[in-house]
């Protein structure tokens, strides 16, 4: 800490924006037994929201429609990310979270990670710490291997086991949909169906040059891949109907499989038809989670 008093406010507030593997390349099995890989992440206006009580013990309180698939809070990322950053910063003011889960979980958009991110922002707030101090993304690596790109939410590419970030991204406003068929999917498992072989040396981070403009740029991503969705399609065979109703909206430019799924997003060039798609689509299969949101959205937004 730098020695100023904690902030005061009895409550402090950041959103969790669900994380979008707008491609993800896989390398093979690292011999610390993470999987190398490369990915385009970015962020939606969709997400969960967290709280922290400042001065109050250490907890977690999870509310929310997805509250119940979040697990118990002992076992919580956002706990483990504030006890990572306490063992960092000894003297560190906590307090009492309270998580409002929104996004479905196991579902491929980085949920617990981005829940954790916004643990560590708030406390960052709390206890006056800048932004971009180095204990938070030390905190953030030790509470998992998404946490690191999800503290400021910008669009980066990401590489070796996920901790190797790029310089921000500019990418155009897009809007998408976004449809889980509910059907949660174990990263581990989606992993051992791919049967990546073990590599001795990671990819350095990419340099690839990302074109801004709007068509330019879903070119630019229509050209990459998501080396999960068939793994992740064999597990799951609904993850192909859910890609196959996306682009079948006659709007849609683009549709993939997030991160290991089994969330599927579609990108659209209006507002207007991402929301009449999402109406669809929820009307159609009313068991399915669809939201329209934008995506390339900044922490502040």
């Amino acid at each position: 800490m730098n020695g100023k008093q904690p902030v005061s406010l009895a409550v402090l507030a950041e959103p969790a924006r669900a994380k979008i593997n707008l491609s993800l390349r896989i390398f093979g099995r690292r011999a610390d037994g993470y999987h190398s890989l490369e990915s385009l992440v970015c962020f939606a206006s969709t997400g969960d929201r967290v709280e922290l009580r400042v001065g109050q013990p250490l907890g977690l309180s999870v509310n929310g429609p997805m509250a119940e698939q979040a697990g118990p809070p002992d076992d919580n990322l956002v706990l483990r990310a504030a006890g990572a950053l306490r063992r960092r910063i000894p003297k560190l003011d906590l307090g009492h979270f309270e998580l409002a889960k929104q996004l479905p979980v196991g579902a491929g958009l980085g949920g617990g990670s981005a829940d954790a991110a916004a643990a560590l922002r708030l406390l960052a707030q709390a206890n006056r710490l800048p932004p971009d101090d180095a204990r938070l993304y030390e905190a953030a690596r030790e509470a998992g291997s998404d946490v690191s790109v999800c503290l400021d939410c910008a669009t980066r590419w990401m590489s070796g086991a996920g901790h190797e970030l790029s310089a921000p991204v500019v990418m155009p406003r897009l809007f998408a949909v976004l449809v889980s068929p509910g059907i949660p999917l174990a990263t581990k498992d989606v992993y051992a169906a791919l049967g990546a072989p073990s590599i001795s040396e990671a990819p350095t981070a990419p340099s690839l040059a990302v074109p801004q403009g709007g068509k330019e740029f879903i070119n630019f991503i229509a050209g990459l891949s998501n080396d999960l969705e068939a793994p992740a399609i064999r597990l799951a065979p609904i993850v192909k109907d859910v890609l196959a109703v996306l682009r079948d909206q006659p709007a849609c430019m683009l549709a993939r499989m997030s991160g290991s799924g089994s969330t599927c997003f579609g990108i659209f060039f209006t507002h207007n038809a991402a929301k009449l798609a999402a109406r669809t689509l929820a009307v159609r299969h009313p068991a399915w989670w669809v939201r329209d949101t934008e995506l390339g959205v900044a922490r502040d937004a």
